[in-house]
């Protein structure tokens, strides 16, 4: 393979060439928001329930259940379709406010809600698992915030992690990523401002999108030869990161951009999209019945495999879903636009939720898999009324997370009738 067959094949010249912010809300990406949204919460709804090989906030040791399989087919392609989505907006923001309110934008949408989920919402939740599930003398608030989140007591004896001190952005590192690549979007775009480059996109043909899937595939591969599955790395010292799915959220990162810039989602062929759909759902199909060897990583055919799996997946389902939808769902739907809306705030505060919820399932006499299924609705249906009820008709709380006063951004969305950049 040729290095410039394998540029064609990443990116072709576009014919519009041109970015525009639309003056209608792409309603299928609401559907697609949505249903990326409740993907999410289900994968953390299971955490405790057997099969998730990480660290949880809450243990439920009686359970009889195992959904290793459920997680490896989710987070192969979740978290990497949501990455897209969100990348959509980012030139269709800056394009829309330029440089200083593209700037002011990203910093109080997404900083306010990180910056106040690090110093808050991450020290609580990480103070009741300290305190019900790590075994050392229960601590008053302030003690654990300032010896054990912070650092500046002593290590415990016997130290059970996931790492020291307890210092984290927790599931924040999905919009800490949000707002460093919104940062190097701004800061490209004006290091490359006075230079005419191409508008690119990705081709939405079968030999393209396989040798994308193949180049991707060996990068991960190349990747887990030293980083394995689950192996969250501090780079810099406060970017939380996960070297092992990098390639593909990056890769995904990239396609929402120059889809942005070239709307090649509209174009996808039918036949292509139901082609690829068809694939992801066969990847599924034969993990679930165990075809697939699992592999967190390593230097051998078994990684090599599992990360072309992973993968294809990834690439099968999102082309298959986005042209889907598309096709399917590109339509008005006040329901589905309301609780689109919703879906940042819902990210935002849908971990302690399922906490609670999970630790008030821990004393039900019921299977793992029941437990699992009733935490995955409570959590959708609690999260969301709990972000559209309380949180978003509060101006202060709506802003700290958010990013935003509601009200107000409500009034000016019906007054221009812009879509929402989320």
């Amino acid at each position: 393979m040729s290095l410039k067959s394998i540029i064609n094949s990443l990116v072709v010249i576009s014919k519009k060439g041109k970015c525009e912010l639309s003056n209608t809300r792409i309603h299928f990406m609401d559907f697609l928001k949505v249903f990326l949204s409740c993907t999410v919460i289900v994968h953390h709804a299971g955490q405790p329930y057997g099969g998730a090989n990480g660290f949880w906030y809450v243990r439920d040791l009686g359970v009889d259940s195992d959904l290793g399989v459920f997680f490896g087919i989710n987070s192969a392609f979740n978290m990497s379709l949501y990455f897209f989505l969100s990348a959509y907006f980012i030139p269709l923001a800056y394009k829309h406010k330029g440089n200083i309110g593209f700037l002011k934008d990203r910093l109080k949408r997404i900083g306010i809600p990180l910056l106040f989920g690090f110093i808050v919402i991450i020290p609580l939740i990480m103070y009741f698992y300290y305190n019900e599930f790590r075994g050392y003398p229960h601590l008053p608030l302030y003690e654990y915030y300032k010896n054990i989140y912070l650092g500046f007591g002593e290590k415990p004896l016997n130290w059970t992690g996931p790492s020291w001190p307890d210092l984290n952005f927790g599931h924040l590192w999905f919009i800490e990523h949000l707002l460093i690549y919104s940062l190097i979007y701004l800061l490209l775009m004006n290091l490359f401002k006075n230079i005419s480059l191409p508008k690119i996109s990705i081709s939405p043909t079968h030999k393209h999108i396989f040798i994308f899937a193949i180049i991707i595939s060996l990068i991960t591969f190349l990747v887990r030869t030293s980083y394995s599955i689950d192996e969250w790395i501090g780079v810099l010292g406060f970017i939380q990161m996960e070297y092992a799915h990098f390639p593909q959220y990056l890769a995904f990162v990239v396609l929402g951009i120059t889809a942005a810039n070239s709307n090649w989602i509209y174009h996808i062929p039918k036949s292509v999209g139901n082609s690829w759909l068809f694939i992801g759902v066969l990847l599924i199909v034969l993990n679930v019945i165990g075809f697939v060897p699992h592999s967190r990583g390593g230097w051998d055919s078994s990684s090599l495999i599992y990360a072309i799996y992973e993968t294809f997946l990834c690439t099968g389902l999102s082309i298959g879903l986005i042209e889907l939808f598309q096709r399917k769902l590109n339509r008005k739907s006040k329901w589905i636009e309301a609780l689109s809306k919703n879906s940042f705030c819902v990210y935002i505060i849908h971990i302690p939720v399922l906490i609670g919820i999970q630790y008030i399932l821990i004393s039900v006499p019921v299977s793992g898999y029941i437990k699992f299924v009733l935490a995955s609705l409570l959590g959708i249906i609690f999260s969301h009324l709990i972000s559209y009820f309380i949180i978003r008709k509060l101006p202060v709380i709506s802003l700290l997370f958010s990013g935003t006063n509601h009200r107000r951004s409500q009034g000016l969305v019906n007054k221009f009738n812009k879509k929402s950049i989320y």
